[in-house]
Parts: structure tokens; sequence; C-alpha cells
């Protein structure tokens, strides 16, 4: 696998000696189908970490991950997103070009550039990988059955912190050993600190 890291202070030549990530970071994730009870949840929470500037990483892929990758660009805590395919000849969205020449986006790559195709098999992948680069976890929604639910699954066995909304549709996380959180209480249950400065 390659790690490909690009911000305005390295790029692909220059940032090979460093870590993905140089800070604790909370994993974002969210299966593409989500209860609409949760959605608006999603983005209230995104406010929230935002105003507490945590540094976030994902594949921000769903629609509530893009979602909430809207309400965080907006903010000024460091993002790092990680495409579900190689980077090079990716188009970068106008809207991450400021925040990668202010450097606090990074967009990261577990994939070669011979990967140019999203497919299902690279999602996964790269939400394992984002799982990896992450502190904790805080899944939105898990289909039941789905591929979110079975990363879930291996996380939580490994001993990885993994949040939700509290919420009846996230019951079977919850039972699997997920904490729930509520939308509006303080972020004391992050096992991250918000970035500074």
């Amino acid at each position: 696998m390659v790690c490909v890291a690009v911000s305005a202070l390295d790029d692909a030549s220059t940032g090979t000696g460093r870590q993905p990530l140089d800070l604790p970071y909370l994993a974002l994730f969210c299966s593409r189908r989500c209860p609409g009870s949760l959605i608006i949840r999603a983005q209230d929470l995104a406010y929230a970490l935002r105003a507490a500037g945590v540094p976030v990483v994902g594949g921000f892929h769903t629609h509530v991950e893009k979602e909430c990758l809207r309400v965080l660009l907006a903010g000024s805590g460091l993002l790092a997103i990680v495409p579900a395919r190689g980077m090079e000849g990716m188009r970068l969205p106008a809207v991450w070009r400021a925040p990668l020449a202010e450097g606090r986006l990074r967009l990261l790559s577990p994939f070669g550039p011979n990967e140019r195709r999203v497919t299902a098999a690279l999602c996964a992948a790269r939400n394992r990988y984002v799982a990896e680069l992450a502190a904790a976890v805080l899944v939105i929604y898990a289909h039941p059955g789905g591929g979110t639910e079975t990363l879930c699954r291996r996380l939580l066995a490994a001993g990885k912190p993994v949040y939700t909304l509290a919420d009846p549709a996230n019951a079977l996380l919850v039972a699997l050993g997920a904490r729930r959180v509520q939308v509006g209480e303080p972020l004391d249950w992050l096992p991250i600190a918000p970035e500074v400065g």
C-alpha cells in the first residue's frame, strides 16, 4: 500500500518521512442508507465538532458524510480526507483549496496511482485505513448487515473506542459495545483533545 499525503506544507515527494496524521483524529462514518431521524442530528454534531476544533478524518463519501464535511470545511479545525482511490489525476473540489493552502486539510490515500475508480472493495479498504489512523470512531449510523456495521464489529473487538448517536436505529451498535452520545451534550466523551490554535 502507498500512502500519499498532500497539504500546503508537504507533497508526495517531501511528505514521505511524516506520519499520515500528527495528532489524534476522530474518524467519521455513516452508511449510505441513513434514517431521517439521524440526518439533522449528524449535521448538528458536525457543527459541535467544528466549534470545538476536533480533528476529523474520513472518506466523506456518503451523503451524510459529505454534509458533515461541508460543515467542517467552513471551520478552522484540522481535517483529513481519504478518497477510495489513488490520488494521481484526481480533481480537487474548489472548496478544498483554501483549507489545503492554510495547512489544515490533508489528503491521504492508501492506494497507488493505478486505482482510479472507486469500488466497493476500495471503499471497505479505505474505511479500515481511516479507522486505523483515528484515535476514536464516530458512527452516525451503520446499516444492519452492511460494511459499516462489519467494520464496527471489528473495531469494537479490537478495543477501538466507537461512539454512535443515541437513537433507536443505532440499538445494534450500542448492543455491540458502541457508546451512545447525545447531540448537544459536552464533547468530553471524546478521547481526543480539540486542536488549539
